[in-house]
């Protein structure tokens, strides 16, 4: 049961923004929109779209139709990747006349895989004020029911459509030590597949997930070999946008970890050679370390001459 506490603090999350007329000095308020599922929608974010002075949208239509479906009428304009510097000015020409607007994707976060970048920097540099609001992400959407990241990760976002560069990122992404969030669409989702099993990545740990919160919402999970076979046998699989997580390099985190024990290595040489003969300090570390006698006395070598 909500209490009296709990209730006020939502209205005051809602109402933080804007009061009627929206109440406050002209801003641009960056807003995340649902990836699929409408309940997704955040109190604040439907706060947002109904006190700001006009929104812009990344496809009007599409947001037209969510508005509707909102109860929501707003004066709308074109923003997109084809026109982003054009609307930027619009967007300023707005706030100078002390409206405050709404910048949306047609679903998710802009300026994360979807235009709003340009617009957002160039209202910031005018001395704007932008307020992110923040909403679903299939980023972590992804991240939270893969089961494979549990610290760092990278976010990628989508591929080059094709060619050489393609090919070439994707050999970069896949040879970092953490693991990497991979957007896709539905009509390359099988070129991707091709492009993984390409690069001898079967025994990777993957997940792959298609039409996130949404009704036909699909997660496959197992090695590389695993997924790639369940993609290929969804009769759905072009039907959808796709994001995927590819864990993590294990000849990365080999080497990472070859790293760091060469640092600690190091370390410990340093500080007993400072106080103790060079064959003292050796027996020492390779008792403490387990290194082999011949890598700790041969590196001790190389930090007395200087060779770093």
């Amino acid at each position: 049961m909500q209490n009296a506490g709990e209730e006020n603090g939502v209205k005051d999350a809602v109402n933080s923004d804007a009061s009627s007329g929206t109440g406050r000095e002209p801003s641009l308020y960056v807003v995340a929109t649902p990836i699929g599922n409408m309940g997704d929608l955040s109190l604040r974010a439907r706060a947002v779209l109904e006190q700001v002075d006009r929104i812009a949208a990344e496809d009007t239509r599409n947001t037209a139709r969510m508005l509707d479906s909102l109860g929501i009428r707003k004066p709308l304009m074109a923003h997109h990747a084809h026109n982003e510097r054009e609307s930027a000015q619009g967007v300023l020409a707005c706030l100078q006349r002390g409206e405050s607007v709404a910048l949306v994707s047609d679903a998710g976060t802009p300026a994360v895989s979807d235009p709003g970048a340009v617009v957002v920097r160039c209202v910031a540099e005018a001395g704007f004020t932008v307020v992110p609001v923040p909403g679903a992400s299939s980023v972590l959407a992804v991240i939270a029911a893969s089961g494979l990241v549990d610290g760092h990760f990278t976010f990628r976002g989508f591929l080059p459509a094709k060619g050489k560069s393609r090919l070439d990122d994707l050999k970069q992404w896949l040879a970092c030590p953490e693991p990497q969030i991979i957007f896709e669409a539905p009509h390359r989702v099988l070129q991707l597949v091709d492009d993984l099993e390409g690069l001898d990545m079967g025994g990777r740990d993957m997940c792959a997930g298609r039409e996130l919160t949404k009704q036909f919402e699909t997660f496959y999970r197992g090695s590389g070999e695993s997924v790639f076979e369940q993609v290929r046998q969804d009769s759905n699989a072009e039907r959808g946008e796709w994001a995927w997580v590819i864990g993590a390099s294990p000849v990365s985190g080999q080497a990472a970890e070859i790293a760091q024990a060469s640092a600690d290595l190091d370390t410990w040489l340093k500080l007993l050679m400072a106080e103790l003969p060079l064959k003292t300090a050796v027996a020492v570390v390779v008792k403490a370390t387990g290194f082999a006698k011949n890598t700790v006395y041969n590196r001790a070598l190389e930090l007395k001459e200087g060779r770093q």
